[in-house]
């Protein structure tokens, strides 16, 4: 089966680390609870039976319905219509120059206002329905990194990027739309603390990628992940090795000098729990920082 990635830059996505981690998940898998689902990459490419997908952001979760519940052709002229509303640049039609830019610096010089406008209008819009999320989605191409940010107000608050929606990011978004219409995968919006595990059986398997406790992503902001968080985790994981449901953690066990003493306690305590060190680190987790090359030791930690 193809990787394909999200059209959603999500901070910490596994895509890259995908060649890694798809080998150490069992062979067998019902239903895959991808508990911490962000853009979706990992459950996009898992061979089972059943995908559920689950975030606390229950607007990235609409999202991700949308994509699977729309016409291609109707996402598509949707988002034709909100870049000529807006007048945003359309560099796969007419190129850089056209709009006075490079290539190297990118077009925010030219779509700052426009996209200011944009972010404004969907700020203010309640009906969080279809044109609402098609707006988001192309509010986040036009965004500082395609990155997904909103505030303790609940506004979309990222500025603009360098880069539009481009042939590259036509593919990506036909590709994973695509996947999602033929997995037809479950959706939740819940904290994991409100997930309901009980429906779950031992041919079931749970991914989960939480926030890092010991990183300042921005899904650490706005308090997002706490040491009791973590913990809960922990027990909850724990909670599914007890009923014999496998899972699969992905977490940081030291980042730039920091060590997650928590993870290495419960590791410790835990012989049967098996951790796999992983061999890649990614910059986006770290993009609003100057090291963007962290030395970091990421993690796959598994009951089976």
């Amino acid at each position: 089966m193809k990787l394909v990635k999200s059209p959603l830059n999500y901070t910490g996505g596994k895509f890259r680390l995908l060649p890694q981690i798809l080998p150490l998940f069992p062979r067998n898998i019902a239903t895959f609870v991808d508990l911490f689902c962000g853009g979706g990459s990992v459950g996009a490419n898992v061979r089972c039976e059943r995908v559920w997908f689950n975030d606390i952001n229950r607007r990235l979760v609409s999202l991700l319905e949308t994509f699977r519940d729309s016409d291609m052709s109707d996402i598509m002229k949707t988002i034709s219509e909100v870049i000529a509303k807006y007048r945003l640049s359309e560099s796969s039609l007419y190129g850089y120059q056209f709009y006075g830019c490079d290539s190297g610096k990118g077009l925010g010089n030219y779509n700052r206002q426009s996209f200011l406008n944009m972010r404004s209008d969907l700020n203010r819009l309640d009906d969080e329905g279809f044109y609402y999320n098609i707006l988001l989605y192309v509010t986040i191409v036009y965004s500082f990194n395609n990155q997904i940010r909103f505030n303790s107000k609940g506004e979309f608050n990222l500025p603009v990027g360098k880069r539009d929606f481009n042939s590259k990011m036509r593919v990506k978004l036909e590709e994973f739309v695509m996947r999602l219409k033929n997995l037809q995968p479950m959706f939740s919006s819940v904290n994991f603390t409100d997930f309901d595990f009980d429906v779950l059986y031992e041919e079931d398997f749970v991914y989960a990628d939480p926030p890092y406790l010991i990183t300042c992503a921005s899904y650490n902001e706005n308090g997002g992940w706490s040491r009791e968080m973590e913990l809960r985790l922990y027990n909850e994981l724990d909670r599914l090795n007890e009923r014999n449901i496998r899972f699969a953690l992905s977490n940081l066990l030291s980042s730039k000098g920091k060590h997650n003493e928590l993870l290495e306690a419960w590791l410790s305590d835990r012989p049967g729990y098996i951790c796999h060190h992983l061999d890649y680190n990614y910059s986006n987790s770290n993009y609003h920082t100057k090291d963007r090359h962290p030395i970091a030791d990421e993690v796959l930690i598994t009951n089976y």
